[in-house]
């Protein structure tokens, strides 16, 4: 099993650019399975049932880019019309404050040259990025993955079952009872997280966008995009969100009233965060410590790129349940159950002063009914 495993990853890694649209599609199967699932209880077949799942799921997708691509383009207009005012901000107050706080040396932040640091790595990386996009290879590839995931969604879909009775079927008849347990608890944790979560990063976005909106703030729909997206990892979302508004707020109103508003905003969607959407719509059974989800972020991303930043979270959760089971299975053995014998050597160590001032240390060790002075 440890070989399969290795090789599993070794083949992920290699594989990593491939396997994205793949991923992508088998991550929309398995949130549609429940949803097909209940319309064939209600005595649709399954291919019936799944087309109904697949359409309407595809409309809520397109009506949502619909409705997201020409908020986020505005956005991101407003956001370039306002750089120079970011910029003279940073130049005119931000800076003269740190270095004044900091003891700075004046010549550390030349705005000047790090703008022409910044628009020679913009245009280094616009150069790269046109050179992709006028490549033949990239616009297949991309049209190809654009078609290949409705295409596998949707066989995936109509399958889950299949291929869930197909694996149970070639497992071991002596592992299949502890297997088909484990895989019954993944399955409960990761609909928990992938569900639940996402339905908290929308809820998120949603309140953060609004709220800022109703602020004042031009870019608010963009900053509380950005803090719902990242709302996954532990209090990133938060951080990234509540500074990139505070900056906004600061550049445009530079009061208190607003600032304090800004506060106030990121105060309640934390509390609504913390105990209202992750208690009612996630819940506790993933149960991973924020360090293991920043970690599994991160390491995933390292080994496996934007594919394993995707499935980090969902592969922690499985990791989980499996050590669960091994501490179960540990506290169950001989190992840990079997008492140890008592120690029967007991010694007692005697510090004592010599009348020219030295330290005299004598060591009794008893064992059993006999004695040793040393």
């Amino acid at each position: 099993m440890l070989a399969i495993t290795v090789v599993i990853g070794l083949l992920v890694w290699l594989l990593a650019p491939v396997l994205m649209p793949f991923a992508v599609a088998a991550m929309l199967a398995y949130l549609g399975d429940p949803l097909a699932n209940r319309l064939e209880k209600l005595g649709l077949g399954r291919t019936l049932a799944v087309s109904i799942v697949f359409v309407v799921l595809m409309l809520a997708i397109a009506a949502a880019l619909l409705l997201l691509v020409p908020l986020i383009a505005r956005q991101i207009e407003n956001l370039v019309e306002n750089f120079p005012h970011y910029v003279q901000w940073a130049r005119d107050a931000a800076l003269p404050w740190l270095q004044a706080k900091l003891h700075l040396d004046p010549n550390a932040f030349d705005t000047d040259r790090l703008m022409a640091e910044l628009k020679q790595h913009l245009g280094s990386v616009g150069t790269v990025l046109g050179k992709i996009s006028r490549s033949s290879f990239g616009v297949v590839m991309w049209l190809t993955n654009l078609v290949l995931v409705p295409v596998v969604w949707f066989y995936l879909l109509r399958d889950w079952d299949r291929l869930v009775v197909w694996v149970d079927r070639m497992l071991p008849r002596s592992i299949e009872p502890t297997v088909a347990h484990l895989a019954r608890e993944s399955d409960a944790v990761l609909g928990a997280f992938v569900r639940g979560q996402l339905l908290v990063m929308l809820a998120l976005a949603i309140y953060y966008g609004v709220a800022l909106t109703l602020v004042g703030l031009p870019v608010g729909p963009l900053i509380g995009m950005i803090a719902g997206l990242l709302s996954f990892v532990p209090y990133l979302g938060f951080i990234t969100g509540f500074a990139a508004a505070i900056i906004a707020v600061l550049v445009q109103y530079g009061d208190w009233t607003h600032l304090l508003l800004v506060i106030g905003v990121f105060v309640i969607g934390q509390l609504l965060e913390g105990y209202v959407l992750v208690p009612r719509l996630v819940g506790e059974k993933i149960g991973l410590h924020p360090v293991a989800v920043i970690f599994a972020v991160l390491a995933g991303g390292y080994l496996f790129g934007f594919l394993g930043v995707l499935l980090a979270l969902p592969a922690a959760s499985v990791i989980l349940v499996l050590l669960r089971y091994l501490a179960e299975r540990y506290r169950m053995s001989d190992l840990y159950t079997e008492e140890g014998e008592p120690d029967s050597v007991i010694a007692e160590v005697v510090v004592s002063e010599t009348a020219d001032g030295q330290l005299h240390t004598e060591t009794h060790a008893s064992q059993g009914d006999k004695s040793h002075k040393s």
